[in-house]
């Protein structure tokens, strides 16, 4: 023996060490990287649509409507891509669908007109999306027990948290300094690095029979998810029972009897979802394998997880939907500036949400939970304290940061939570329920905290113009107004509205400006107490949890990692 050999030994046993911990932690990298381009995508696209009009000379609807577009084939594809696990290789799934998200993403990047752009990002990218959205949740799922479960969506969540909060900083950089399709090239990159990782998923299906697809019951999934996500995209700009404006496709309006098409769209949601319920009921009486069993709807623990879970997406997306508006629009901050302002946001989520994933040996999750709930509260009335025109980075960082910081709390132990409370062979059907209530959250929030936000700053605009001239006008005339003011403002560009702005003499100019800024001020107070409100209902619903992480009689079935073995074998997944 060598005087080097010890060492040598104690070198090699260290590497081993590590690469063994990298092969047991690598799907849940994969499954928080791939978490990371799909949030991160829809923020590139947001920030980057006025410089896509003009690149391909059209409006900002038609640019919207590939926003809506990609929002309508997740909601629609998320249930049935969740069982795909069920009865594929997870691995093969999960690569197969980074693969075809890639290739939408690189049809995007070269796209030389709307048709183009609809088809690689709407279409391929929102049906691969819709896929690997309910994925990342079963890959943890199957992949790990325990605390080390808690910790890999904790891992998740937070990486969810930091990707929304840095896609509008680096889509806004590469729009203003490169072009918007770098954004679309650096995720094919991105999507290379995961796959890396992907291979140490486990290659096995979590069914050993294949069972028959449930047509029926994903024809009526599709069918629900869409209305109701659709219903509340039209409602801001349409209302949500009386028509605030015609509503046309083609040449063909759509207003029965004066209404908006938003309560049609919702009503037929709700609908076929219940005649998804009775379907699924039937099909398992008749012995067949539905779309989701049964038993998953009817656990208590895991429908109080999706509850809960719904309504703290409309709550995270109501916040970032009115929160970056007002700093740019208000305050004048710029993409990197608003960056900035919510970095305590992701630095706080991110904090909690992987720290606190082991204080549930002392402290009931469900109580963490509701102290998380108490400080997304709390965060929301300094806030609401604090607006107005002194308003700066460092006064709201503390805010912010509590907000964050509940936003960890809630997301390190709810996802969890929820999962657990099925069986690991139930899990892809579950991620899927989860998923369509999280996509329908957001579409809530988006819709109803957002046209609550605007309707506030349009008609706080109008009714101060009136004051300021002594005009009386009926309520109609003024809801006309409103209507006016908010058609003028999506369809000019910076250009027009600086055309319009130099039109006006200095007095009436900063008269305008004066107006502008005392309704946004307005219209932010009203929002936050808003969201507070809807904060107090997501607390009262956290009441229905379970204590305790619920115990799944099959949990059994899949043993500790050993350090041969990082959930499979780290040979066997090397091997396949």
């Amino acid at each position: 023996m060598t005087p080097d050999e010890p060492f040598l030994r104690g070198n090699t046993s260290i590497s081993a060490e590590l690469q063994t911990r990298i092969q047991y932690w690598a799907p849940a990298i994969a499954a928080s990287l791939t978490t990371f381009i799909v949030i991160v995508n829809a923020s590139l696209m947001n920030v980057a649509i006025p410089t896509m009009v003009n690149e391909f000379d059209t409006t900002v609807t038609v640019i919207q409507g590939a926003v809506s577009l990609y929002s309508l084939v997740i909601a629609a594809l998320i249930l049935p891509a969740g069982t795909l696990p069920s009865r594929y290789s997870t691995r093969r799934v999960l690569t197969v669908a980074l693969i075809v998200y890639a290739g939408g993403t690189l049809v995007a990047a070269i796209s030389w007109n709307t048709a183009i752009l609809y088809t690689g990002w709407s279409l391929i990218q929102g049906g691969a999306a819709a896929v690997l959205f309910p994925l990342t949740f079963t890959v943890l799922t199957i992949s790990y027990e325990d605390d080390d479960r808690a910790k890999a969506f904790g891992l998740l969540a937070g990486v969810h948290g930091v990707g929304s909060t840095l896609g509008p900083i680096i889509g806004g950089a590469l729009t203003t300094y490169a072009s918007w399709r770098w954004g679309f090239s650096l995720q094919i990159l991105g999507t290379g690095v995961i796959l890396c990782f992907v291979r140490y998923v486990t290659p096995d299906p979590l069914s050993e029979s294949r069972s028959s697809l449930d047509t029926g019951g994903m024809a009526l999934s599709i069918v629900g998810a869409t209305s109701l996500v659709a219903g509340f995209l039209l409602s801001g700009k349409y209302g949500w029972l009386i028509e605030r404006r015609p509503f046309v496709v083609g040449e063909v309006q759509f207003n029965p009897f004066g209404t908006s098409p938003a309560i049609w769209f919702l009503g037929v949601g709700l609908l076929a979802f219940a005649a998804f319920v009775q379907y699924e009921r039937r099909i398992e009486r008749a012995g067949k394998s539905p779309l989701v069993p049964l038993h998953v709807l009817t656990n208590r623990p895991f429908v109080a997880g999706v509850v809960t879970y719904n309504i703290r997406s409309i709550v995270s997306a109501g916040f970032m939907f009115i929160f970056p508006v007002y700093l740019q629009a208000v305050l004048g901050y710029t993409a990197f500036e608003t960056g900035l302002a919510l970095l305590p946001y992701s630095v706080a989520s991110i904090l909690f949400a992987t720290i606190t994933t082991g204080w549930r040996k002392h402290v009931s999750p469900k109580t963490l939970v509701q102290i998380g709930i108490v400080c997304m509260g709390a965060g929301l009335l300094a806030l609401y304290e604090q607006t107005g025109p002194g308003q700066t980075i460092g006064s709201m960082l503390v805010p912010v940061a509590l907000y964050g910081a509940g936003v960890g709390f809630v997301v390190a132990q709810i996802g969890n939570m929820t999962m657990s409370a099925v069986s690991t062979a139930n899990s892809p059907e579950a991620s899927g329920v989860l998923n369509v209530s999280s996509s329908i959250g957001f579409a809530m929030g988006t819709a109803v905290v957002g046209s609550f936000f605007l309707g506030q700053f349009y008609g706080g605009v109008v009714d101060r113009v009136l004051r300021v001239e002594h005009v009386s006008v009926s309520t109609a005339q003024r809801n006309d107004l409103v209507i006016a003011l908010e058609d003028a403002a999506e369809t000019a560009t910076e250009a027009t509205q600086q055309q319009f702005l130099n039109q006006l003499t200095p007095t009436q100019r900063q008269l305008l400006e004066g107006v502008f800024e005392a309704a946004m001020f307005d219209a932010q107070r009203a929002t936050l107490l808003l969201l507070v409100l809807i904060v107090l209902l997501l607390l009262i619903a956290s009441t229905f949890l379970p204590r305790q992480i619920p115990e799944t009689d099959e949990r059994t079935d899949h043993p500790e990692p050993s350090q041969e073995s990082p959930r499979e074998t780290s040979e066997t997944a090397v091997k396949d």
